[in-house]
């Protein structure tokens, strides 16, 4: 008997996956439990486990692209039973002669059965073959990148360039990130906020938050929280274009872009409006572990209306991030910089950071997305407003 490897369904929305990495060989004894596969969807690398023990046959290898529910491998659970009776055989045979045919009518039906596992373990393989032709261009990619492109380049150009096959993973966000940029009508606007209430705000309460919670209070959850009250003053921000119907949310799950090893993720903290400032900073926490354990899920990922990034952690003084399709805004974060800036007709220095809001134009109007930004801008340098909604 055998147990069929396919590719489970990782959300509505995704059609197929890479096979990232085997973690194991083919031919290899694998127990219940294992992990044998990892594969790699839109944003998110998901671990795939036996669901029986026995020896594996890989039919589709790493870096190749498969549909959802596609057969990947098959698990031969009977291979180890099968091994015990073959012995017995060996010995028995010799000495008992007229039991050997009911010995081969006993063991009769483990070939049929075997037959029977051979074709099903047959029948994938000549719908791989087919799925193969359907993708002329992606093998004759990959045995270009892995042969002769990736090779010989790096003896003509004796050493001084580097050729490598891009990873499944940034595949995907490149076309992600493309489809973006075609498919909406992107447009940036910008503004500058004080940090001083906040970063006095913070400094005043940071130990007894620690000490009440267990979590340090970010900027973050001011940003996220100040978002929620801007999507709340102006809606057309929290919408979306489907077809030629607009569809309006009435809920505020917040994406947060985290960066990890493989690239950007955006995991969505649901309900925002509804959660204290620590609720925000644990999840938070929770899912920048999971994104480095590489165990973020699709659902982890998906139903956002608006999406925050937050280029200061690596030193960005700006940039015009990119919509997260379909959502029709984007914030982007920068780093704080002491900047001489005029107060009450004196020049101070404060600390300052720049601020790029994304929109799809198609959706929201200028008006519209200077006025969500100028609300986000009050809500920072006037945090107390995130206390009383004013």
């Amino acid at each position: 008997m055998s147990t069929e490897v396919v590719i489970p369904n990782a959300g509505e929305s995704v059609t197929s996956a890479t096979i990232g990495e085997w973690h194991v060989k083919d031919g290899d004894e694998v127990a219940s439990g294992d992990v044998l596969v990892t594969l790699e969807t839109d944003k998110v690398s998901q671990d795939l486990p036996a669901e029986a023990s026995g020896i594996i046959k890989i039919l589709v290898e790493e870096g190749e692209d498969v549909e959802i529910g596609a057969l990947i491998a098959t698990i031969e659970e009977s291979a180890s039973g099968d091994t015990a009776p073959k012995a017995e055989v060996k010995e028995e045979s010799p000495s008992k002669k007229e039991e050997s045919p009911k010995k081969e009518e006993e063991k009769s039906p483990a070939p049929a059965a075997k037959k029977s596992e051979e074709k099903q373990a047959a029948k994938p393989a000549p719908a791989e073959k087919k799925e193969e032709k359907t993708r002329p261009d992606f093998s004759a990619l990959s045995s270009m990148s892995q042969g002769s492109s990736s090779e010989a380049p790096a003896v003509v150009e004796e050493g001084r360039t580097t050729r490598k096959k891009m990873s499944p993973l940034r595949r995907k966000i490149a076309s992600h990130l493309v489809n973006a940029q075609q498919t909406a009508a992107i447009l940036t606007t910008f503004n500058e906020v004080d940090m001083s209430s906040v970063m006095g705000l913070r400094k005043s309460l940071q130990e007894s938050f620690i000490a009440k919670h267990g979590v340090k209070l970010g900027f973050m959850s001011f940003f996220v929280k100040a978002v929620v009250e801007a999507l709340k003053a102006v809606p057309g921000v929290n919408g979306t274009i489907d077809g030629n119907e607009v569809v309006q949310n009435h809920f505020y799950d917040i994406g947060v872009a985290i960066g990890t090893e493989k690239g950007l993720v955006v995991p969505v903290l649901r309900d925002c409006d509804k959660k204290s400032f620590a609720e925000i900073e644990q999840d938070i926490i929770d899912y920048a572990n999971k994104a480095k354990a590489g165990q973020l899920e699709m659902s982890d990922l998906q139903g956002g209306v608006f999406t925050i990034s937050n280029g200061g952690t690596y030193g960005s003084l700006l940039s015009t991030p990119i919509l997260n399709p379909p959502q029709s805004g984007i914030l982007g974060m920068h780093t704080i910089q002491q900047r001489p800036v005029a107060v009450d007709g004196k020049v101070e220095i404060r600390p300052m950071m720049y601020l790029a809001m994304s929109y799809d134009h198609r959706l929201v109007d200028g008006k519209e997305a200077v006025t969500f930004l100028i609300r986000i801008k009050e809500c920072i340098e006037q945090p107390t407003r995130l206390l009383v909604g004013a």
